[in-house]
């Protein structure tokens, strides 16, 4: 490859890097605010929520476009050629971690008439540690640190037991008919979180792919 060749390639991987952590970002202020909407009943809120989901599922398909047209145009090898793969695993990981938020956003509308709740049980640690996950994970992709992604093992791990201690504490309190409507959409809300730590592992397994050439499973 020519030192032209590389310099082109280098530079057209820096702009998918670049998409890649503007997408991460978007759809890590889309998590907080769906989360900010649900615990201040916020109906404003999750619906900007829901309107900007659209505006990253735009920017996952032209991160796939720039890759394709990498692979098209540049023909990488090795390292690269995983990276410009890796990328295009991460933006549709991305794009539906967005997808879980505005799901959330979605519920607050339904819930705007209900009774306060008494409680979200482990619902704000579960949103903080799901996001920072979803963080880690990106991160390991621009730093090619499999380090970071490995240790996504435990903190998945983590995660499905606060989720399996809400599903059992709110089934506890159904046995109020008065509780059930709104258990029923914590629950889903801990599902969603649960979800996107799901995909932050996934993206740590493409991480450990493009920096070692293999393929894991970590969860």
């Amino acid at each position: 490859m020519s030192l032209h060749t590389r310099s082109l390639l280098d530079k057209e991987l820096d702009q998918v890097r670049n998409d890649i952590l503007r997408l991460n970002s978007m759809v890590d202020t889309a998590i907080a605010n769906a989360m900010e909407a649900l615990y201040k009943r916020d109906v404003a809120l999750a619906h900007s929520v829901v309107a900007n989901d659209a505006e990253a599922n735009r920017l996952r398909y032209e991160i796939e476009e720039e890759c394709l047209r990498i692979l098209a145009t540049q023909q990488p090898a090795a390292i690269d050629l995983r990276t410009v793969i890796a990328a295009i695993h991460l933006a549709v990981e991305l794009e539906r971690i967005g997808d879980h938020a505005a799901g959330i956003a979605k519920l607050v509308e339904r819930m705007e008439n209900e009774d306060a709740l008494l409680t979200l049980h482990k619902l704000p640690r579960m949103a903080q540690r799901a996001r920072d996950m979803v963080n880690a994970g990106v991160q390991a992709y621009v730093r090619k640190d499999v380090s970071i992604a490995d240790n996504m093992v435990k903190q998945d791990d983590k995660l499905d037991k606060q989720y399996n201690k809400l599903f059992q504490q709110t089934l506890e309190e159904m046995t109020n008919d008065q509780y059930v409507r709104r258990a029923t959409f914590l629950l889903w809300v801990g599902h969603s979180l649960e979800r996107i730590g799901d995909r932050a592992t996934n993206i740590a397994e493409r991480v450990i792919f493009m920096v070692r050439n293999e393929y894991v499973e970590i969860a």
